[in-house]
């Protein structure tokens, strides 16, 4: 995957503050530009959900949720604010665990995750009124989908059509601190599955089965930032990945039934 053992992280600086209807790859494209970086057929660009999620008013003003019955009991328990439990187990398919100022729930989505990625951070629109809010940010609606529209855009505005990330920042089971996660897939391999080959000693791989897109969104996630960076769109260039037009960040996802941490 990596012929040269280089690997190049690009952030794109100078986007503006994104608003719902507002064209990314356009705006990409500009980024792009002024940076004088020009978009190579095998560069992957990967772009934060919550970039895709302003683009898609993904917005929910926590002032006009009312909070359900059932949303009300979880927050008691867990010492949150009830209209967002409320928000969580609307997008949440079911609760993983639960304890004081931890929710962690399967996302519609398949995703296992806190507050079913739900975003409190930079998440008001550029519109918003005074007084309103509390605001918060769901995940885009379908992660797969926004990554292929981006690609589209990007040949349309740039000639190239590069492979695309969603990435959102994800915890884990046994260890501190996020890393960043695919959540979106277009035109790259989500998996790279090494069983069959050969190791230094001639010994063949049975279970090595390395999570491709996951590894490029940390390492975007290195550049990108998470506070006030403004970098949400980075380019990995010098991966040598073949294209697949067929994946998705589902690939990813793990069978219920055989998630021992769910």
């Amino acid at each position: 995957m990596l012929p040269s053992g280089r690997l190049e992280l690009i952030a794109l600086s100078g986007l503006p503050i994104v608003s719902p209807g507002d064209d990314l790859p356009v705006l990409i494209a500009r980024a792009l530009d002024r940076s004088a970086v020009a978009l190579e057929p095998s560069d992957v660009v990967v772009v934060t959900s919550k970039l895709v999620s302003r683009v898609e008013d993904r917005f929910v003003d926590l002032s006009r949720v009312t909070p359900s019955p059932e949303g009300r009991a979880i927050a008691r328990q867990v010492d949150k604010d009830p209209r967002l439990v409320t928000l969580v187990l609307r997008e949440s398919t079911q609760i993983s665990r639960k304890a004081k100022g931890v929710l962690i729930v399967r996302h519609r989505l398949g995703f296992v995750s806190a507050n079913a990625g739900i975003d409190q951070s930079n998440s008001a629109p550029a519109s918003a009124e005074q007084g309103s809010g509390p605001w918060v940010l769901l995940l885009p609606e379908a992660p797969d989908a926004s990554a292929w529209r981006i690609r589209e855009g990007l040949q349309q505005a740039t000639g190239v059509k590069p492979a695309v990330i969603l990435s959102d920042s994800f915890g884990r089971p046994f260890r501190t601190g996020t890393v960043g996660v695919a959540i979106g897939i277009a035109g790259l391999a989500a998996l790279n599955d090494q069983r069959g080959e050969l190791d230094l000693f001639g010994r063949t791989l049975e279970h090595t089965v390395t999570a491709l897109a996951d590894q490029i969104a940390a390492a975007a996630d290195l550049v990108a930032g998470q506070a006030a960076e403004r970098r949400p769109v980075v380019i990995v260039r010098g991966l040598d990945l073949p294209i697949d037009e067929q994946a998705g960040a589902r690939d990813l996802l793990r069978d219920p039934e055989q998630d021992l941490y769910l």
